[in-house]
């Protein structure tokens, strides 16, 4: 039995497998996603999803499913699940599922009776190409198996509809044929292992309901094109590969190449391994550029969550490699002493206080997680020095360094903390003033370059910026800690403090170098403890706190007003685990090991075999957002490092 395994009795029931989605992705950003009973329940799922430059800088859903029928014995076995307008489930090929495994690549086992037929699919590695192999495992006679293509060739932001300008054309292929839906975007190619029989008739499937579309809020029905049919049969214990992708190939590899990229791929059979695998998806690679996808299946790159998940995904894998080739990337857009938070080019926001100061915490991670400085000075000196004079004279949205030696974010509507969700134009957590982690990384930041400056030589870094640490720390504590509460402020003005219990504080408190004494640490980490922790990560706000919501669910101006006001987001447990662990060394791994282990369960919930984005901060915590998001798998990674450590 698989370490991920799903049985009949969980599978053919829809409230439970509609919720459990996959997700796999390739090394230049592309995936194909769905349920694990592969009905398709967002307008992100697809079977092919792959970023087309020439229309614009999205993911594009090329092929979005299959239909499958089986036929032995002149009897029909419609295998394939899809729903329609008004939660109709026509047809019902559900009902036929026994098993799914996902050791290595997803498969799915059918019953028919006395047949049965084993489906498994698998993305290649460093191509646009999908395999999906078919395996008559128990069978009497031969079998037919017809394949109908259900095409979108549109963004996964919208929903494709019927219409009379779509090129109805098709080309023939080795085994195989291509269509081209509009101008301008990929060609898609399927074509099979063996000799197959197409026969073309075009044709629309109308009103197709994507449930999550519809519980959010926005479009959820949606037309589909079906160009044709394959025919092909199956002899008992023979398999089948098919191969969907943007360019023609030899059918004649198509069995060797799909064993080859399951071979490449590392066993989801513990989940430390589940998160590794979860952790190689994020990178994208091309020719110039290494670059962290923040989420699947919806979100792109993002700064702030580049350099947060970095060391995690990348360190504890031992992988240095692609750790600077990542930091290379970003600092090809460093402008002002700033990342891009969101975009590239002259699409890029510059719109967060903190992403340049989470690069400094990168390279603190990159020192402690590999035991050495590797030269850190003599690679990123000029990037260093060129973003703390920036925060220091002051940049964009008004952040700079005041007289107190604390850096104050922020302008009136304009969220520049990582908690910037904004409704009808206001953000609903106003945080311009000094925010408690933007001045505890600030601290971190200066304390750590002066280390690499020291071992690096430069007395005159060394000189201009050693003055700073201690007043910055006695502003920090002045400004921030409460002895009668026993916690830090949240963000604070030059008139008043907010008090709400927030997860920015346990920032403070894990971060290597920390303003905080080893009490103040104790007291707030024993708070977070008690208002803050769930099994899925910490919440964003106290539950005791009047605009506190404890689900995150609805239209999208509803989730964007719970989004951090009480939701919990795994990758906080990081900051901690390290705050603990630093206090109570030894003795405190039993308590953070259960915290990390607890999250095994998540292997079967949410995003299958990865981490979601988000949880409820109501208890059972389920799963929302992004079904695999990078921060929290990162998270997740360096606290089982941070647990293999001697104290």
């Amino acid at each position: 039995m698989g370490y991920i395994q799903f049985d009949k009795s969980q599978l053919i029931n829809l409230n439970y497998s509609l919720e459990r989605e996959k997700l796999r992705t390739n090394r230049a950003g592309s995936y194909i996603s769905s349920t694990i009973i592969n009905c398709n329940t967002r307008s992100y799922h697809g079977l092919l999803v792959v970023p087309q430059p020439l229309i614009d800088d999205n993911n594009h859903v090329l092929l979005s499913n299959l239909d499958e029928t089986l036929i032995a014995n002149d009897y029909e076995f419609h295998l394939s699940s899809r729903i329609y307008k008004g939660g109709i489930i026509e047809p019902k090929g559900h009902k036929y599922l026994l098993d799914y495994d996902m050791d290595t690549n997803p498969k799915l086992v059918y019953q028919l009776g006395n047949i049965k037929l084993d489906k498994e699919m698998i993305f290649a590695h460093k191509e646009d190409r999908v395999f999906i192999k078919y395996t008559l495992r128990e069978c009497q006679n031969k079998v037919k198996l017809i394949i109908r293509p259900f095409l979108a060739f549109r963004s996964v932001h919208s929903l494709s509809k019927a219409n009379t300008y779509v090129n109805t054309q098709f080309r023939a292929a080795k085994n195989g044929v291509s269509w081209q839906m509009y101008q301008g975007y990929s060609r898609v190619y399927m074509q099979f292992s063996k000799q197959v029989e197409y026969v073309h008739v075009p044709d629309w499937y109308y009103n197709l309901e994507y449930v999550r579309e519809k519980e959010r809020g926005y479009d959820y029905l949606e037309d589909l094109y079906v160009p044709g049919f394959f025919e092909v049969e199956l002899q008992p214990g023979a398999s089948l590969v098919i191969s969907a992708g943007l360019e023609e190939k030899s059918p004649a590899g198509f069995q060797r190449q799909f064993e080859a990229e399951v071979k490449k791929r590392i066993t989801r059979n513990n989940f430390e391994h589940c998160l590794q695998n979860a952790a190689e998806e994020f990178f994208v690679h091309t020719k110039k550029t290494t670059e962290i996808i923040a989420g699947f299946p919806w979100f792109g790159r993002w700064g702030r969550d580049t350099f947060v998940s970095l060391p995690g995904l990348a360190l504890t894998r031992g992988d240095k490699k692609v750790f600077h080739e990542v930091v290379k990337t970003m600092l090809m857009e460093l402008k002002n002493g700033l990342f891009p938070n969101l975009g590239h080019g002259k699409h890029a926001s510059y719109n967060s206080a903190d992403t340049s100061l989470w690069f400094f915490w990168a390279l603190h991670q990159y020192k402690l997680i590999t035991g050495s400085s590797d030269k850190l000075w003599e690679l990123y000196e000029k990037s260093i020095k060129n973003i703390l004079n920036h925060y220091k004279k002051g940049t964009d949205h008004q952040i700079k360094m005041h007289e107190n030696g604390l850096v104050w974010t922020g302008e009136p509507g304009i969220p520049v903390t990582w908690m910037d969700a904004v409704v009808n134009g206001k953000p609903v957590t106003p945080r311009t003033g000094f925010a408690v982690e933007i001045n505890a990384l600030w601290y971190d930041a200066i304390l750590f370059s002066l280390e690499l400056a020291q071992e690096a030589g430069d007395s005159a870094f060394v000189k201009s910026w050693s003055k700073y640490p201690e007043k910055i720390k006695k502003s920090f504590l002045d400004t921030f800690w409460d002895k009668s509460k026993g916690y830090l402020a949240d963000y604070t003005t030059y008139e008043t403090k907010d008090f709400n219990i927030r997860p920015n504080m346990v920032i403070a408190s894990g971060l290597p170098y920390s303003p905080l004494t080893n009490e103040m640490k104790r007291s707030i980490l024993e708070i977070a403890k008690k208002e803050l922790l769930t099994p899925r990560g910490l919440r964003s706000l106290s539950p005791r706190s009047v605009e506190y919501k404890g689900k995150c669910i609805g239209n999208q101006i509803q989730r964007d007003l719970a989004y951090h006001q009480g939701t919990a987001w795994p990758w906080l447990l990081g900051f901690f685990a390290d705050g603990w662990l630093n206090l109570y060394r030894e003795d405190g791994k039993e308590f953070i090991s259960d915290i990390y282990h607890e999250f095994e369960k998540a292997m079967k919930e949410g995003g299958v075999g990865t981490i979601n984005e988000i949880y409820d901060g109501d208890p059972p915590s389920e799963a929302r957002g992004a079904i695999s998001q990078a921060w929290s798998v990162a998270e997740l990674l360096r606290i089982n490092h941070l647990l293999k450590k001697k104290y």
